[in-house]
């Protein structure tokens, strides 16, 4: 499986590390963020430098200089592309479409993931796998179906009207 990028690994830890206990109130956390007001209390220094990480890319920080919203749609991107990469397209595809959600499993989103994806993430969030794919598992359909109320992935531009 091809190494996560950054706009992946910013949606999945801010979905682990903050959307997680505050899924309903995601687009406030992001424009949190963009005015560098608040982050979630971190509990390890590689917590810390990675929130801060995310901070800046939804700041515009990114090396490419991209916006925080084209980071969030890349993100939405590259994450739908891994389930569909893993055999799992259907399952992410109805998070995107305006028909319920289709549920996962602990093991589907480890596998549609990947390995090298959860130990990137679990270095940079300082919480173990376990809690990971807990977290992602619960609030992963939910972010990502709030992020696409079209029914299909947003474009950076677009993103910033749901942020």
């Amino acid at each position: 499986m091809s190494k996560s990028t950054p706009s992946l690994l910013a949606l999945l830890g801010l979905v682990a590390v903050a959307g997680y206990q505050n899924r309903g109130r995601l687009s406030d956390m992001l424009d949190d963020a963009r005015q560098n007001t608040g982050s979630p209390a971190p509990n390890t220094p590689e917590r810390d430098g990675f929130l801060a990480e995310i901070v800046g890319l939804f700041q515009g920080g990114s090396p490419d200089g991209s916006s925080g919203e084209s980071v969030l749609s890349r993100g939405l991107g590259d994450l739908v592309g891994r389930f569909r990469d893993a055999g799992r397209g259907e399952m992410a595809e109805s998070w995107v479409s305006t028909q319920a959600n289709r549920p996962m499993n602990v093991a589907e989103l480890e596998d549609a993931l990947g390995h090298e994806t959860l130990d990137d993430l679990g270095r940079k969030t300082g919480l173990s796998r376990e809690e990971l794919l807990l977290r992602l598992n619960v609030a992963l359909p939910e972010v990502v179906n709030r992020f696409t109320p079209q029914g299909r992935l947003p474009t950076g531009d677009e993103m910033h009207g749901l942020t």
